[in-house]
């Protein structure tokens, strides 16, 4: 059985999911003591604030990852009109796989003036 890396964004500010928000995911990898960020893939929430599909299902190996979350550009597409506004632009969540085996949630919990994460299931 091979792991997976999912996601999900959850708007808290309108308790609804954070559809159509960008989502990048990078590997981290260190040389000579210089960090380098590889883009792997990119994509958008659905209506439910998740992705059509996994990152890495197939291919999930052990490393470091950084999830960003484009959040100044999901506000903006209805804060604008209520003249409230984030200071988030661009969320990083990084997290260590340890295990190709296992399944790694990492959903955000976002609103204009704050966010969450928690390892999910």
């Amino acid at each position: 059985m091979s792991g997976k890396l999912t996601t999900h964004v959850l708007d808290t500010s309108r308790g609804i999911p954070g559809s159509d928000m960008k989502v990048e995911l990078y590997l981290i990898q260190e040389e000579l003591g210089v960090e380098q960020a590889v883009l792997l893939d990119a994509r958008f929430t659905n209506a439910d604030g998740r992705l059509d599909s996994p990152f890495l299902e197939d291919d999930l190996r052990e490393g470091v990852y950084e999830l960003r979350f484009h959040a100044r550009a999901y506000f903006e597409t209805f804060l604008l009109e209520s003249g409230i506004h984030t200071i988030w632009d661009v969320i990083p969540l990084r997290c260590k796989i340890t295990s190709i085996h296992e399944h790694y949630h990492v959903p955000l919990l976002v609103a204009p003036g704050g966010y969450s994460t928690y390892r999910g299931t």
